[in-house]
């Protein structure tokens, strides 16, 4: 592991007690706490994205207001759901917040988990799939939306135009060269990993796996990314590409972490989405030098090069970035960290 960021749920609405944390007040917050990371060395802030639900639903106007207030930290998704996409505005959007941000866009891309509605993605005009979850639908826009930010030629040039005119078939723009490299697809099986890898983006392992045999998460998740690196090298594809896990981890310091997140330590789960037998990743939660020794022994976690930390966003800023300091202070330099000074984007 040489890099660690944050995952957000973005979650708003009701938080008891009559206080009510807003969309407004959910997305300012995360500019926010963004500030605070990349001032201290963390490399990344990352945004679920669900539609028809209180959560961050539209991620490119966040990750430029992030992107104009920080230097350093890397911004991205985990996952954007392509079935809701059209692949060439989501291109054109992606490139330009990549320009902006100076290279610093990792764009997680994938058919995205169950939603809160049914076949939501109809509602938003993207029909046609036979897949009645949608995963045909998800990899034909993904298949667009690829070849468009690898600055292929996708609509005839009119040679009439007063507009410059032209012969042959003309790229979207705005182009980013660099961004195909910062594509990452999530995967909740090792067969989809294998396809991320042939296809050459890099690798966002879902917070499950669609297994469950009695084999400890991390194992799975680690042979997931054996097979993911394995599809790449066979593929030919040059360079080696990124990979990413998520965890809840919780170092517990200060009298309202024990009060928060102490005995919360949790093994694997086992449970069903999609319809399908899965296994849930654990939550770590402990003093410092024990989270070191747990994480030391996740297989996955230390295969992968970045580390998601899921964080309870609606604690506020203050308490997620002493989380997050505490993380960075007293457990991620026993695993490997690289604070963003020392890590570029690739």
């Amino acid at each position: 592991m040489q890099r660690f960021g944050t995952l957000s749920f973005g979650h708003y609405g009701p938080l008891g007690g009559g206080h009510i944390l807003t969309a407004a007040d959910s997305m300012k917050q995360a500019v926010e706490l963004a500030e605070g990371m990349d001032e201290l060395g963390v490399n990344g802030a990352y945004f679920r994205v669900h539609h028809f639900a209180r959560q961050q639903a539209s991620p490119m106007p966040l990750l430029s207001a992030i992107a104009a207030r920080t230097r350093h930290i890397e911004v991205g998704t985990g996952v954007i759901d392509m079935r809701y996409e059209n692949p060439l505005y989501l291109a054109e959007e992606a490139a330009a917040v990549d320009l902006l941000s100076d290279g610093r866009l990792a764009l997680g891309v994938s058919r995205g988990s169950p939603e809160t509605v049914i076949r939501g993605y109809e509602a938003f005009g993207y029909t046609g799939a036979q897949d009645p979850r949608g995963a045909d639908l998800a990899r034909d826009h993904f298949d667009l939306f690829w070849r468009a930010i690898r600055g292929e030629g996708l609509a005839e040039r009119d040679a009439s135009s007063p507009f410059g005119g032209g012969t042959g078939m003309q790229r979207i723009e705005p182009h980013s060269p660099g961004l195909a490299s910062r594509v990452w697809w999530g995967a909740g099986t090792r067969e989809t990993a294998e396809w991320a890898g042939r296809t050459g983006v890099n690798l966002m392992s879902s917070t499950l796996l669609t297994e469950a045999d009695g084999t400890p998460f991390d194992i799975l998740q680690a042979r997931q990314i054996d097979a993911f690196r394995a599809a790449w090298k066979d593929a030919g594809h040059a360079g080696t590409p990124r990979v990413s896990v998520s965890r809840s981890v919780f170092p517990l310091v200060t009298a309202e972490d024990h009060m928060y997140f102490g005995g919360r330590q949790e093994g694997d789960g086992i449970g069903y989405i999609d319809g399908f037998r899965s296994t849930f990743g654990k939550t770590y939660a402990a003093e410092p030098d024990i989270l070191v020794e747990q994480l030391l022994q996740d297989a996955a976690v230390m295969s992968a090069d970045t580390l998601m930390l899921t964080i309870p966003s609606q604690l506020g800023v203050e308490f997620n970035l002493r989380v997050v300091e505490s993380f960075a202070k007293y457990v991620a330099p026993a695993l490997g960290w690289k604070s963003n000074r020392d890590t570029v984007p690739v």
